[in-house]
């Protein structure tokens, strides 16, 4: 069994990350899942999230209170759902929105500039399906084949290429990031500088 929390503030589309993935594990993945959402008193801009358990088996109790996987997108949501991290749990945030002062110890931990990603695709409301897309790799609780099944009829028909890109963004930049063996983007290699000039002429020698 996984338990997993998506949180952010509400607009980010933190619920429909759940449903994407519940319906893809559920309907194409060969597991039982069942969702459920909160959200803080304002309904859009507030801290909220949705959880998802996953199971082999059929699942007899929906709720969650330490998740094995926590997805943050805003510093708020961070700061309310961090405190039931276990030991062991995996932890994925935007990094341009939520800043860390340290890692909470026994956590892995990744991070993903979500957002930033989504507004170079041309909207940041993409931001949630490069997050999915990041989630998927870095967990291996799916394929990314079965996750982007999920997505006609939970995203505009008009829409759906691009979020197809978005997950994809997402899903390659986490694949790159296991391969480099952190939670950390791979650092670009700086081009080797060439050696300084020597100033002045020597002195003739008579």
């Amino acid at each position: 069994m996984t338990d997993i929390r998506f949180s952010g503030f509400g607009g980010q589309g933190i619920v429909r990350c759940a449903l994407i993935a519940g319906k893809a594990l559920n309907i194409y993945g060969g597991k039982y899942a069942t969702m459920t959402q909160n959200f803080g008193p304002e309904a859009r801009g507030g801290a909220c999230s949705s959880q998802l358990v996953v199971s082999d088996d059929r699942v007899l109790y929906p709720y969650i209170q330490s998740p094995d996987i926590l997805i943050s997108m805003s510093q708020e949501a961070y700061d309310k759902y961090h405190v039931d991290l276990r030991a062991g749990a995996t932890l994925i945030i935007d990094e341009d929105l939520v800043k860390l002062k340290e890692v909470p110890k026994g956590v892995k931990f990744f991070m993903v500039p979500s957002t930033r990603f989504a507004e170079e695709l041309g909207n940041r409301i993409f931001a949630n399906l490069v997050m999915m897309g990041f989630f998927t790799a870095v967990s291996g609780i799916t394929t990314a084949e079965v996750m982007k099944k999920a997505l006609p009829g939970l995203v505009p028909d008009r829409f759906l290429d691009k979020n197809f890109n978005a997950f994809d963004k997402g899903f390659d930049y986490g694949l790159a990031m296991l391969k480099d063996g952190n939670g950390k983007a791979p650092a670009k290699k700086k081009a080797a500088k060439k050696p300084a000039a020597k100033g002045g002429k020597g002195k003739k020698k008579k």
